[in-house]
């Protein structure tokens, strides 16, 4: 059976929504739900519909108009099946670097190794001679990663969003810390790349500073992604990594940036 798969963002108009179901569905153009009926039921082969729904906190009267539709469509026509999925939504990057207006959902994107954005936020303190880096320990239940200590905080740039606002959001989720956008210091765009278990997932990544001498005990850890916090001075930090022992995913060329950037 030919599947076909169908992205439905709430932050769409309806042009935008109708535009994305004709290309999906081989017609030139479907102008309303009407036509979008009269589509679906012409179709005399075998077909299942995967219908990715962004997972934004808001309703869009054309987003349920066509679920609803193919809902419809497959109590009335035995050639279709459908599935209805909620997924986070990512925009994409471009040849030159920058965050698209396309979007997909999240799986697809990690499934198809597309570039999207993503932030990484290094929380940093001088104490005496050294510079030490605010590491999370991601929790045991992240599919990437259980367990290993990584960036202070992080996370993917979802639809509708820039580099910058997402850094703020994220470091408030995950820590529990709340700072202004200004106090983040871009040192860098650096694009990483993991693939493992079924995921390919191809970042460029804004690299972000925050000076911050923060009290550990303080933070509020979001228990879904990060299981501890600890302070780490990044020469003893390079040599137990060097060593091979210390369970990390952290990017040695983060940290050289990190010492450029601050010395």
């Amino acid at each position: 059976m030919e599947q076909k798969e169908i992205y439905l963002s709430k932050l769409a108009s309806q042009k935008e929504l109708y535009a994305e179901a004709a290309k999906k569905l081989g017609a030139e153009s479907i102008a309303d739900a009407d036509e979008l009926r009269g589509l679906l039921n012409s179709v005399s082969d075998d077909v299942k519909y995967m219908i990715y729904e962004s997972n934004e906190d808001i309703i869009n009267g054309s987003v349920r108009e066509i679920i609803g539709i193919f809902t419809e469509a497959e109590k009335n026509n035995a050639h279709i099946s459908m599935e209805v999925i909620e997924d986070e939504f990512l925009n994409l990057i471009d040849s030159e670097a920058r965050i698209t207006s396309q979007s997909k959902p999240r799986s697809l994107v990690h499934r198809d190794g597309e570039l999207h954005p993503a932030v990484h936020i290094w929380i940093i303190k001088r104490k005496d001679m050294g510079i030490y880096v605010l590491l999370q320990k991601r929790s045991h239940e992240k599919r990437i990663a259980p367990d290993c200590y990584d960036v202070s905080a992080a996370g993917h740039v979802g639809q509708g969003e820039e580099f910058r606002s997402t850094a703020v959001r994220e470091t408030a989720e995950e820590l529990g810390l709340k700072i202004h956008g200004s106090r983040l210091e871009l040192i860098g765009l650096m694009k990483n790349c993991y693939t493992a278990e079924g995921i390919n997932d191809n970042e460029l990544r804004a690299v972000y500073l925050c000076r911050e001498d923060v009290d550990v005990d303080r933070l509020v850890l979001q228990s879904s992604e990060v299981s501890d916090v600890c302070w780490a001075e990044i020469d003893e930090l390079l040599a137990v990594m060097d060593e091979g022992e210390f369970k990390h995913c952290i990017s040695l060329e983060e940290l050289a940036l990190i010492k450029k950037a601050v010395f």
